[in-house]
């Protein structure tokens, strides 16, 4: 409905709140644009001239596209502001002369990306010499990124005449905005043919292998990371526009310069060539472990090596393992003897010679050779005892997860990988178990540290922080021993450890781990296994300390989701059923609960009539305006008590005496010092029986 205002009927005062708070619609940039002289420095003042102009202000976009207003536009995202400006206010023109140039507004864009003034212009920003400033870089960048997406025939026909273009950016590589705008060029141009054009060209202009040149070691850092990064990218846009573009049939030419084994060979050349660096070795490996890639990363991809094995892993391309395998050695090397660091602060202590970055992104290249099943590749491996060197470096940095985990990875592959092959050449049985078991001392390994570690817990010192992932891999031995496809051979190595070995294994095997395995998978969704009674109360907790609490979620954090993940988490898959047989399933359990507290019936009924008060409505009601003094005490105290007190079913949970503050959290009246036996002020849970399933 639409109702006419009758302003007969509004007196003075309506008529002043009318126009006090401005209800007319009318734009003030509108008013603006009205008037004679207005500039484009005082639109820009405007709070909502980004509004305006997104929302298509017809006005001011007319005004904008002008000749003087975009070259102004261009101008302020390409050169320099004056430095005695203020420094916050000193790039705020500039942001906003971004901002519309990119508002992805068809009258700006036809403007910007048809005038090929303004786009020499903007071009020029390239031929200056490095560094960029990069707040201006990342305008330009932003700028071109939204032409090559909006105005692609164009822009791309200009850039295609510049026969510098490729050198410029790569000149000014170390600015990030450079790199996102190679990106762009890679994966922003439709449609599929007019993209495979690009392609060429910049593989025309050796786009890869000039960036691969880039991580030479005599290269400073910034550039070596951001070609490294620029590479990485394109592998991956390039394998998932490959996956999902089935019209095109012709290869990208860029994946495969990457792919091909001369390139990669020239990578190693380049990392390896000259001083060692952190940098290089970090940086080249990254390009290596991305072409590599079969599956998901850390531990999900761990899920899927324990589930599929060797048999669904991605085949990579042979010329890439050709080109790394004879540089194995040098890996190795560096395993020995990492680029020099100095000493680190730790929240364990002072490390004096730290991992270091070169060695853990070794142990995460070998992890993933391991992976590829190459049977090449994994001789090699063998041969030169990496394995030996890659545990040394697990038991000395025992608080390094990120080690721990590619060291888990490599045993998991030997052992999947020795099965699989297994099955296809018996003539190679034990030709990579062997070493790990015999060479390696893979058993004897896991038993002198778990037997070191109970030693340290047992004199009042910490968990190591390996043995979650130290016990994942003796699980991994004992689930092959035990139903993997290479069992016979493995028992037939456990035989041949010497006898005391064998006897203080199988009975780690039977007891100890057997009951850290128990430990690990509580449930913890369900309280009602939580036990407390009385005879337990001199009982010392099998978990005395927050960091063995926090340590042992650790390790139920990193326990295998195997098939019944679902049914130690407290579910069924039966319960969500529709099959009238299992419409009960889900109060299976209720009957396993024990909830006996008849012997304590009147014990519990007198605690809640003593702690309980009873709600008068006969007492005066409190104003809740009142000032009062507030005391933080009572809530600070109640609040340690929870903050490190976690339910773990299973447990025995201690409650000794707590000292509590004088205000009472049941709401009771503190005793007075000398007055009777002190008043806890708490429930006291060693009066109940314990519950049980």
């Amino acid at each position: 409905r639409c109702y006419l205002m009758d302003w007969s009927h509004l007196d003075s005062t309506a008529a002043i709140m009318f126009w006090k708070f401005d209800l007319n619609n009318t734009s003030h940039i509108d008013q603006l644009l009205d008037r004679e002289g207005v500039t484009l420095r005082e639109l820009m003042e405007e709070e909502d001239v980004l509004q305006e102009c997104k929302a298509q202000n017809r006005k001011l976009l007319l005004f904008l596209s002008k000749d003087h207003c975009m070259q102004e536009l261009v101008t302020l995202i390409t050169e320099e502001p004056p430095a005695d400006l203020e420094e916050k206010t000193r790039f705020k023109f500039p942001n906003i002369a971004c901002e519309l140039l990119t508002s992805d507004v068809a009258l700006i864009n036809d403007k910007l990306g048809g005038d090929e003034s303004l786009l020499e212009k903007l071009y020029h920003f390239l031929e200056q010499e490095p560094p960029l400033n990069p707040l201006l870089a990342s305008f330009f960048s932003k700028t071109i990124g939204n032409l090559i997406a909006r105005k692609t025939d164009q822009v791309i026909s200009f850039l295609r005449k510049k026969h510098n273009f490729i050198s410029l950016v790569l000149n000014h590589i170390d600015a990030s905005a450079m790199m996102d705008l190679l990106l762009r060029l890679i994966s922003c141009v439709e449609p599929a043919l007019l993209r495979m054009e690009v392609l060429n060209w910049l593989n025309e202009e050796r786009l890869i292998q000039r960036l691969t040149e880039l991580m030479h070691t005599g290269r400073d850092e910034e550039r070596q990371s951001n070609a490294s990064q620029t590479l990485c990218d394109i592998i991956r846009l390039s394998r998932d526009q490959a996956n999902q573009l089935s019209e095109v049939t012709e290869p990208d030419p860029l994946l495969a310069v990457l792919e091909s084994q001369e390139n990669v060979a020239e990578l190693l050349k380049n990392m390896f060539e000259g001083e060692r660096t952190e940098a290089s070795v970090v940086n080249g490996t990254q390009v290596l472990l991305t072409l590599l890639e079969s599956r998901r990363s850390g531990l999900e991809g761990l899920m899927d090596l324990y589930s599929q094995g060797c048999e669904r892993s991605y085949t990579v391309n042979s010329s890439i393992l050709r080109a790394i395998e004879p540089h194995i050695k040098d890996f190795q090397q560096l395993l020995l003897n990492p680029p020099t660091r100095s000493a680190i602060l730790t929240t364990v202590g002072v490390l004096e010679q730290p991992l270091g970055s070169a060695r853990l992104h070794v142990a995460r290249l070998v992890a993933s050779l391991l992976q590829t099943c190459d049977l090449s590749i994994c001789q090699e491996i063998c041969r030169l005892n990496t394995m030996d060197l890659l545990l040394d470096l697990f038991f000395k940095y025992t608080w390094n997860n990120f080690l721990h985990l590619q060291v888990e990875l490599c045993v998991a592959s030997i052992l999947n990988h020795s099965a699989h092959a297994d099955l296809q050449n018996p003539g190679l049985q034990n030709h990579e178990e062997r070493p790990l078991f015999q060479h390696c001392r893979l058993v004897q390994r896991i038993l002198g540290a778990w037997e070191e570690n109970d030693k340290i817990q047992a004199e009042g010192g910490r968990r190591r922080g390996n043995m979650g992932h130290l016990t994942r891999i003796a699980n991994t031995v004992v689930q092959n021993l035990e139903k993997g496809l290479a069992h016979s051979q493995i028992n037939d190595l456990i035989k041949e450890l010497p006898e005391d070995c064998r006897g203080r294994w199988e009975s780690f095997v039977g007891e100890t781990l057997r009951e850290t395995n128990r430990r690990n998978t509580v449930d913890l969704v369900s309280t009602h296994n939580l036990h407390s009674s009385s005879e337990d109360d001199d009982m010392e907790s099998p978990f005395p300390n927050d960091l063995s609490i926090q340590q042992a979620f650790s390790d139920y954090q990193i326990q295998q989701m195997t098939a019944n993940f679902v049914d130690q988490f407290g579910f069924n898959d039966e319960e969500f059923s529709e099959h009238d047989e299992n419409i009960n399933a889900a109060f299976d359990r209720i009957a396993e609960i024990n909830f006996n507290i008849d012997a304590n019936a009147a014990a519990f009924e007198a605690c809640c009539k003593e702690r309980i008060q009873q709600f008068d409505d006969c007492e005066e009601e409190e104003d809740i305006w009142d000032e009062k003094e507030i005391n933080y005490a009572t809530q600070i105290k109640a609040r340690s008590r929870y903050s490190t007190w976690m339910i773990y079913p299973g447990w025995t949970a201690s409650f000794g005496e707590t000292e509590v503050s004088s205000s009472s959290a049941w709401g009771g009246s503190p005793q007075q010092d000398g007055e009777g036996p002190q008043d806890t002020s708490w429930a006291s849970f060693t009066e109940f029986q314990p519950f049980s399933r």
